[in-house]
Order: C-alpha cells, then sequence, then structure tokens
C-alpha cells in the first residue's frame, strides 16, 4: 500500500508541475518558500522561489512521531511525508479547495514530524481519534487529515469531533485530488 501512494502522490505532483509548465511556462514557484534552502530549489525569482521535487537523501520515516507518541503511524503517512522534497500544491478535491502539505527539505521533515506530533497530543488530551494532518483548507480550523486507525482521509474541524469521510484510502484521495493554481 505504501507504494501505491507514493507512486500516487508523484503522479499528483507531475500533474501539478505540467500545469504549472503549461499556464505559466516554468515550474512551481512559491512565494512562501522564498529564501528556505531546500533541493527542490531550481531558481529564484522576484521575492518567489521555483522547483521542482527531489527525492529524499536518506530514507526517513515518521519514527520520531513513533517515539514520541508510542504509537504506530499508518503506513500511508510514512509514505506521504517521505517519499520526495515538494512544496506544497495547491488542489481541489470536490469543491474543497486545499494547500496539500509537503516536505521542503530535511530540516522541514524534523518540524514536520513536531508538529505532527503536536497535533496528536493536542488529541489525546480532547480524547479524539488520531489523524495526521495532509492538507489545509481556506479556514484555519478545517484541515484534510489521514485517519490512523482506518486510513481514511477526513475533512475534520481541528479540536472537535467533527469529521467527515472524504475517501477510503490516501491512494483514492490523491487519485481524485485536481491540481490547480492560486
Amino acid at each position: 500500500m505504501e507504494h501505491q501512494v507514493s507512486q500516487t502522490l508523484q503522479a499528483f505532483t507531475q500533474r501539478y508541475v505540467e500545469l504549472w509548465r503549461r499556464e505559466t511556462d516554468h515550474p512551481p514557484a512559491s512565494a512562501a518558500l522564498y529564501g528556505i534552502p531546500s533541493p527542490c530549489i531550481t531558481d529564484n525569482g522576484d521575492e518567489c522561489v521555483f522547483w521542482l521535487p527531489q527525492l529524499p537523501v536518506a530514507a526517513s520515516r515518521l519514527d520520531g512521531v513513533e517515539r514520541a507518541l508510542d504509537i504506530s503511524v499508518h503506513p500511508d503517512a510514512h509514505a506521504f511525508f517521505s517519499c520526495q522534497y515538494a512544496g506544497d500544491m495547491e488542489a481541489e478535491f470536490g469543491d474543497i479547495r486545499c494547500s496539500l502539505l509537503q516536505v521542503w527539505s530535511e530540516e522541514d521533515f524534523i518540524r514536520m514530524q513536531e508538529n505532527l506530533i503536536g497535533h496528536l497530543l493536542t488529541q489525546k488530551r480532547l480524547k479524539l481519534s488520531p489523524t495526521l494532518f495532509l492538507a489545509s483548507t481556506d479556514s484555519e480550523m478545517t484541515l484534510i487529515s489521514l485517519c490512523n486507525i482506518s486510513g481514511e482521509v477526513l475533512l475534520e474541524e481541528f479540536g472537535t469531533s467533527q469529521r467527515q469521510v472524504l475517501a477510503p484510502s490516501l491512494t483514492d484521495f490523491l487519485y481524485k485530488l485536481q491540481p490547480i493554481i492560486m
């Protein structure tokens, strides 16, 4: 299953890069990532960075999250966060606009694990079942997450039990996700 997640994420990323090239004649650009080192950077523009996805230098897993919380992280989450370095990618899932969260560099992978630990600790304190965030939405309190138990992709209101199943698996979610340029 992990292999399918990696392949589907890389296929989505390729569609995203192709959309940028078709619409702008250059690879994806990000103002938010300007000045932050990454192996993804291909060029710098006026207060933006152009990037292309890269394979991580070393094999990475969310072991830090597992050790910190003494849990097993769903295999799909390991695959999602460790198969590539890339910038966050804008997308639509049906009528939901989102920003697919990606790891930008090895240092960012550490930060991402720290944020996942904080997210899971908040859920544990509130006695909510564990999820791992995958994408942000227009609302600061609404996230797209992976259920760590079932592997379903959920639309959830942070800090509440309000959850809606979007897809039965991460592979299915990524397959149906459409890249956009905002």
